[in-house]
């Protein structure tokens, strides 16, 4: 898997943000894996760390997930926010989702523990829909996805703070994501080191379902 062989680097929109096991991969995830560093500026990602906070302090980290997909954990699902942070979120909206898709109407919010990860899984259909995007805050971290049924097929996205990532249909069904722990956060040679992790992250609606639909669990990105 990654670290091993002639590896194919390229990215979806700049020179060293994803990098995979081969063209065919990267051919394949074209559009579906997506990666936007620079995407917030910094006063853009204090104001959403800012707004965080406040409800983040007052919950403690876990180690159990529902279905055991993350590790070092706390999370929330937020529907209210500020002007400055509405006008974030449409940014996000106008950037990863066609004008026929419908968002949930909560966005959830993940907070990793610097020594927290998240397990590889593939979300389920029933919670959330084709597309889901997600800004990253705080710390640089390591997506990797392997395809279900070829594990040879592998992509890594490099996650900067203030970057966006748009992952959606093949990356979403046929490939595991993940967010590699620590002492395993390579991007090629080169270790990204871990520190605690904000991740806001935006989902389009499962088919069938409306956006006030509650009781859904938020999935592991």
């Amino acid at each position: 898997m990654a670290g091993s062989g002639q590896l194919a680097r390229r990215t979806l929109s700049g020179p060293s943000w994803v990098r995979g096991s081969g063209p065919a991969v990267l051919n394949r995830l074209r559009g579906a894996a997506v990666v936007r560093p620079g995407f917030l500026t910094a006063a853009e990602e204090e104001t959403l760390s800012r707004e965080l906070e406040p409800d983040l302090r007052r919950r403690r980290y876990e180690y159990d997930h529902w279905d055991a997909a993350i590790h070092g954990f706390r999370e929330t699902e937020k529907s209210r926010w500020s002007e400055a942070s509405q006008a974030i979120l449409q940014r996000v909206k106008v950037a990863a989702f066609g004008p026929s898709q419908t968002l949930l109407s909560s966005v959830h919010v993940l907070d990793l523990e610097p020594r927290g990860y998240i397990k590889p899984h593939v979300d389920s259909i029933k919670f959330c829909g084709a597309t889901i995007a997600g800004l990253s805050l705080l710390s640089p971290s390591v997506m990797r996805l392997v395809h279900t049924q070829e594990p040879g097929e592998w992509l890594e996205l490099l996650l900067e703070p203030r970057s966006l990532y748009i992952l959606r249909d093949s990356a979403r069904y046929d490939f595991s994501h993940e967010i590699l722990r620590d002492e395993e956060s390579f991007f090629g040679e080169h270790w990204v080191p871990r520190g605690r992790r904000i991740s806001v992250i935006c989902r389009s609606l499962p088919e069938g379902v409306g956006p006030g639909d509650p009781g859904q669990p938020p999935p592991a990105c």
